[in-house]
């Protein structure tokens, strides 16, 4: 069962390769999307070892990155305050 579900992943992922690699609009959403990801990388990255905020830490993973991709600065915010109520 495991090598059937991987076996529709590999070709789900390849043929969705191809449709970005394919389309010309693709070039600049993905260029765009990689741009966002990267600064919003940094952005936590710096963020965390500046101490702007004292004694607040955010976590460098996907989830996060993510949040802060999708939602910019409001995002970071948003993390912030999850993390201020909840822990």
């Amino acid at each position: 069962m495991k090598a059937l579900w991987m076996s529709i992943f590999i070709a789900s992922s390849i043929m969705l390769v191809a449709v970005v690699l394919r389309n010309r609009l693709s070039w600049g959403w993905l260029r765009g999307f990689t741009l966002h990801l990267v600064l919003a990388a940094a952005l936590l990255y710096l963020l965390n070892y500046s101490e702007l905020v004292p004694g607040m830490y955010i976590p460098l993973n996907p989830v996060t990155i993510g949040t802060v991709v999708t939602l910019g600065v409001p995002g970071i915010a948003l993390i912030m305050g999850l993390q201020w109520v909840v822990v």
